[in-house]
């Protein structure tokens, strides 16, 4: 999961390289199309500008119907407007020498629409495509005719050419309306780079850029249906893919339906395209409207109703207006995200806004061809200017959206990091409460039995001391009742200061070692000693001194014994010496084998210190109790 924003980023980038090569690929193309030149050796190029014309749907040219001279180009909706049906088109020129030479003439038709066949002389050289409905469209393609020098003579000969195409008003826009160019004949060659030429801007080129704006809305659409956060994306690819559909009028030439319904198809997809163009718009600069949606999907039933009504010789007029209307609704979309883009000072937006005026200029001067002709260059301005913007703007946004990726993977890297970091605080925290709770549970259970001892056990060893004749059974019960007190101070868990503590030990050595008969001598500091005792190090300290005791009085046989008790390097220590007669060798390296040696060793090792016996026969008892003393500890 980790890899999928980084190798989406890589998808991107990749596909961007590929639609700006296929791009580049058709704009080069028709850049290195070479041109003719205007004359050859043998026969000068010539434009045909003057032809006779003739309505009539016979096989060859009519000669018993009234024809009358026209000019080409020759455009129906201002020389015959509402003619349905084909038309013929009859010109001359002269080929001197050409027949016994046997070169190749060629004859290029820029423009004819809908589609036409060529006749040399009365013979057929040419046919474009189908000639009765559902006509071929060749009305973007220019035509390359070969003329053969066998069918050539030295004056007059006859070029027949038969146009079949629709008027003005069955069509959407003027460029669909029936009519003819003027027609250019020369050497072959010639004419074929020249055609080549025309064919690269008006096929080629159309071509590659709506299968490169096919190719991006397609990515677009899929970006958009996935990230729901992104549908601005899903919108501007359904724009893209809808301007590729209806710009593929240019250069599909064999649509499988009637004009009539190929128009309305048409027509009826630029209320889709104008939906996708303004929610994209206002999905693009955070806005959304119920109604406005309600409208435009509406609006998409209501465009082809009103051309179903209006009929096919209302169908320029309807769809003209419809254009209009939807240019406006574009134009208001884009001019809310100019405003929002402005008072919001999003720089984004503010630039995607003024790509999309300029295409909403474009798209004017496209409604503009739809009502008569304009230059060639603003022809192949209004055919290739809007879909190359969108083409800008979809690798715009689909190089935001590779930006927001790569955000949302370092965002994504961070929170995880975050993340990884609160949960082992919070595990931290949790076995923390738990060692807490724990020792909540223990203190009060320590102090629970504390209280039993003390309440219970206390009382009746108090009661045996006091009420006992029997001196042994009372001594006994008095030593278990200070043990029992011992326990309970070291259940209770409350901390004690050394200073109070070396008090208590040195009164209860020397108290015993009198009651003893021993001469007993203390040494230990005067001066405050800030260092507390935990409970359990002051009850494991009070039994080894205590055992210690107890094994002096009952087998040293001494009459005196020093203790002294000092602190240094965060230790204190207890050296504990007697005058005795020391341990016997049949003893030597078996001190530990002892019950009392062994637990106060054990219970100096509890308390990460040491016991350490020094004895020698008729030398005395030297006992070394070393014990590690935390500075101001209060634990």
């Amino acid at each position: 999961m980790p890899q999928a924003p980084s190798f989406a980023l890589k998808y991107l980038a990749g596909l961007r390289l590929v639609l700006l090569a296929w791009l580049a690929g058709g704009l080069l193309a028709a850049a290195a199309a070479p041109t003719a030149p205007a004359a050859a050796g043998g026969l000068d190029t010539v434009i045909l500008k003057q032809a006779l014309t003739a309505e009539s749907d016979s096989l060859v040219f009519p000669v018993s119907v009234p024809s009358w001279p026209v000019t080409l180009p020759d455009d129906w909706a201002e020389t015959r407007p509402g003619h349905l049906g084909p038309v013929w088109y009859r010109t001359a020129f002269d080929a001197p020498g050409l027949r016994d030479s046997g070169a190749l003439l060629g004859l290029m038709i820029e423009r004819v629409c809908s589609n036409a066949e060529v006749y040399l002389n009365g013979q057929l050289l040419h046919v474009a495509g189908r000639m009765r409905e559902p006509i071929t469209h060749n009305c973007q393609h220019p035509q390359l005719v070969a003329l053969p020098a066998t069918l050539l003579r030295d004056r007059d000969n006859l070029l027949d050419i038969k146009v079949a195409g629709h008027p003005l008003e069955r069509v959407a826009s003027w460029q669909r309306a029936g009519g003819l160019s003027a027609l250019q004949v020369g050497p072959y060659d010639r004419i074929a780079q020249l055609h080549a030429t025309e064919y690269a801007i008006d096929v080629s080129l159309p071509q590659a850029v709506s299968a490169t704006l096919a190719l991006l809305g397609g990515m677009l659409l899929l970006l958009g249906v996935v990230n729901a956060r992104e549908r601005h994306l899903a919108y501007f690819g359904a724009l893209s893919l809808g301007w590729a559909a209806v710009t593929a009028r240019l250069w599909w030439r064999n649509v499988p339906l009637p004009n009539y319904d190929a128009e309305l198809l048409v027509v009826s997809c630029m209320p889709l395209v104008t939906l996708a163009a303004v929610q994209f718009v206002l999905r693009y600069s955070g806005t959304r409207s119920r109604s406005v949606t309600a409208a435009l999907y509406a609006q998409c039933a209501v465009v082809p109703a009103t051309l179903l009504i209006g009929g096919a010789n209302r169908l320029h007029t309807l769809a003209t207006l419809w254009y209009a209307l939807l240019l406006l609704e574009v134009a208001a979309a884009v001019g809310w995200l100019l405003w929002n883009a402005w008072h919001t000072r999003r720089q984004r937006m503010l630039a995607a806004g003024i790509a999309l005026v300029g295409a909403a200029v474009l798209a004017a001067l496209e409604i503009a061809q739809q009502r008569g002709p304009l230059p060639t260059v603003w022809q192949l301005i209004s055919h290739m200017a809007i879909p190359i913007v969108f083409v800008a703007t979809g690798l715009r946004l689909t190089s935001q959206h590779g930006r927001a990726l790569q955000v949302a993977e370092e965002g994504r890297e961070t929170l995880a990091q975050k993340v990884k970091e609160a949960t082992a605080e919070i595990e931290r925290n949790f076995a923390q409460l738990a060692e807490l709770r724990v020792e909540q549970v223990t203190e009060r259970e320590r102090k629970r039995i504390a209280a039993d001892l003390h309440d219970d056990l206390g009382a009746k060893l108090l009661t045996i001391v006091h009420t006992s004749d029997n001196e042994r059974i009372s001594t006994l019960a008095r030593e278990a009742l200070e043990e029992m007190r011992l326990s309970v101070r070291g259940l209770t868990g409350k901390a004690v200061r050394l200073i109070d503590a070396l008090g208590d030990w040195r009164a209860e050595v020397v108290s015993r070692l009198g009651q003893a008969g021993m001469e007993g001598e203390w040494s230990s500091p005067t001066d405050d000693i800030p260092q507390m005792l935990s409970a359990r190090a002051y009850v494991q300290t009070t039994r080894i001194l205590r055992e210690a005791v107890s094994n002096i009085i009952k087998h040293s046989g001494a009459s005196q014994c020093k203790v002294r008790c000092t602190i240094a390097e965060g230790d204190f220590q207890f050296v504990i010496q007697d005058n005795g007669k020391g341990i016997p060798l049949e003893l030597d390296g078996r001190l530990d084998r002892g019950h009392g040696m062994s637990s106060m060793k054990h219970r100096a090792k509890q308390l990460q210190g040491q016991c350490l016996v020094e004895s020698g026969p008729g030398y005395g008892t030297v006992i070394r109790l070393t014990l590690p003393l935390e500075p101001h500890s209060s634990s």
